[in-house]
């Protein structure tokens, strides 16, 4: 039985209609904080050469956070709801949801696109008509085949790269619409068990030593990404079927910071021992993550302070997951260009956190928010 956060409690997120239930105030906060890891995580792509030397070096577990909880708040917002909701009114909210940003992430990666050449990409190249191309294509969320991708780098979103891991969230929402809602907790139990040895076989006998794929449309990141949401999102949602609160208190500061230290730590075993860092991305998938949603969804806290705090990072988490990256494209050119040392481009980094943190509050008041109503209302008769 779901025990949520009572609306006295909460301060509802800008996620919500009208007509949702109230969220759950500390795992918005937690959603905020890994989407600032993210962020952080991307900066030092600029300073790595593969993934087991850049600093921050776990980052990229958060999108498995991102599935859990999807997964989690999936369960408890529409799994008593399929008796007079259809799959078309789901998947339209969902849509309501989430491409209104996806779109706006498109755009602005295309706006900053000839900002951010150097040596790894020559933007100088591409006509203003592949740089359309390619706008439509990551607005309507169509991968990019590599080969034929504008930045060469085989990304499937080349002009915002996050936007792959939406295209997974998407395959997640359809899967639960037509399929995994109807699942039994006893089968959910299964798929969650056999996602996770399959994960396990991809993460620590595979030959990456990580699980830091499908951002890219190859049979190794397709295959990886789909395990990384196959796992994920069920067991969040397997988690909300389960889930029976205990009495916790501070969740949002030990929450946050237990994300905060598993993303920073850096690469476990090198080179020669791939399987030590893939068992380290097991550890906190399955059991530290799931651990961190059930602290962050037991608590009902009444603190103002922590309520805000909760609702102002959950309300920037998905903004600014959709904006920072264009913004990552251009300090890493402007690194490898300057030749500069992180030291050096501190300021830079600095300001593209902070900087980012803002456009994605304003494209939140001022676009996402507004978009959203309207859509609300012209398709399902309701706004926020």
């Amino acid at each position: 039985m779901i025990h949520p956060v009572p609306a006295s409690e909460n301060i509802p997120s800008a996620a919500a209609f009208a007509d949702t239930k109230p969220h759950y105030a500390i795992l918005d906060g937690l959603r905020g904080v890994a989407a600032i890891t993210v962020v952080c995580f991307h900066l030092f792509e600029a300073f790595a050469t593969s993934h087991i030397d850049q600093k921050i070096n776990h980052g990229y577990l958060a999108v498995d956070f991102f599935f859990m909880l999807s997964g989690f708040v999936m369960g408890y917002a529409y799994d008593d709801r399929w008796k007079t909701m259809t799959v078309k009114e789901f998947l339209t909210r969902r849509f309501i949801r989430l491409h209104p940003m996806v779109v706006m992430g498109a755009i602005i990666g295309a706006a900053v696109f000839y900002l951010q050449g150097c040596a790894a990409w020559d933007v100088s190249k591409i006509s203003a008509a592949s740089l359309l191309v390619a706008t439509l294509i990551n607005a309507l969320l169509i991968p990019a085949t590599p080969g034929f991708e504008i930045r060469g780098v085989g990304e499937m979103y080349p002009l915002n790269g996050p936007s792959w891991s939406l295209f997974f969230e998407y395959i997640g929402n359809i899967l639960y619409a037509l399929f995994i809602r109807k699942f039994s907790t006893g089968v959910l139990s299964v798929l969650v068990l056999l996602a996770a040895a399959g994960l396990a076989l991809f993460a620590i006998w595979g030959p990456l030593g990580d699980i830091c794929v499908g951002f890219s449309v190859t049979g190794e990141n397709m295959l990886g990404g789909s395990l990384r949401l196959l796992f994920s999102f069920p067991a969040g949602l397997l988690l909300s079927r389960v889930f029976k609160p205990a009495n916790v208190k501070g969740s949002l500061w030990i929450g946050g910071l237990a994300i905060v230290i598993l993303s920073a730590v850096p690469r476990i075993g090198g080179s020669e021992h791939l399987w030590m860092n893939g068992l380290y991305d097991m550890l906190c998938v399955v059991i530290l993550f799931p651990a961190i949603v059930y602290l962050g969804a037991s608590e009902k806290t009444k603190n103002p302070v922590t309520l805000r705090i909760s609702k102002f990072l959950g309300d920037i988490s998905f903004p600014l997951y959709m904006v920072h990256y264009p913004f990552i494209y251009w300090y890493y050119a402007w690194v490898k260009n300057e030749n500069l040392t992180f030291r050096q481009s501190f300021p830079g980094a600095a300001a593209l956190v902070i900087g980012s943190i803002i456009l994605a509050y304003v494209c939140l008041k001022g676009y996402d928010e507004p978009v959203r109503r309207f859509l609300g209302k012209r398709w399902l008769g309701r706004g926020e």
